[in-house]
């Protein structure tokens, strides 16, 4: 990382990707274009799952290149009076890889429902009569994940944060 006093911790990065609202999956084409796409996420300890269709383009970049990159964005805020935007991000490195198995896929489900949709779980063994075998579940094992932050303090002068132990 360039900007050394904008990394933030592992733990930093965690909660980012915990806490987002979306996230953006950055992969390769079959023909090794980039390609990205915005998912839903959700964290379970060292994983990232996301629930796709079982078909289309970005299964098709999954299964060619199961190395992929995800950006987490948190809190952001438009400066007034300066040219800049306070952030806080997360970037994480994983391999892809389809969740087989129906339990861990309705666990994973579940997850990203309780997250994303807490006030209809009451719908949820409904839906996931009706969907699990048409619903594909992804888990990335991650490998490295590294957060920023840039804000500014009262006084309107940027915080300094460098590497934290």
């Amino acid at each position: 990382m360039r900007r050394k006093d904008r990394e933030m911790p592992e733990e930093f990065g965690l909660h980012i990707a915990d806490t987002c609202e979306y996230a953006v999956l950055s992969m390769v084409e079959t023909d090794d274009a980039p390609y990205c796409i915005p998912i839903t996420i959700v964290r379970d300890g060292k994983y990232i799952y996301f629930h796709s269709a079982k078909d289309g383009h970005k299964i098709d970049c999954l299964k060619a290149h199961a190395k992929v990159c995800i950006a987490c964005v948190g809190d952001t805020k438009r400066a007034k009076d300066k040219f800049t935007t306070e952030y806080e991000s997360a970037v994480i490195r994983g391999i892809a890889t389809e969740v087989t198995e129906d339990s861990e896929k309705i666990e994973a489900l579940r997850l990203l429902c309780l997250r994303h949709t807490p006030t209809n779980m009451d719908a949820f063994d409904d839906a996931i009569a009706r969907s699990l075998n048409r619903t594909a579940v992804w888990k990335i094992d991650i490998s490295e994940i590294t957060g920023k932050r840039k804000k500014y303090d009262s006084q309107g002068k940027e915080m300094k944060f460098g590497r934290l132990q």
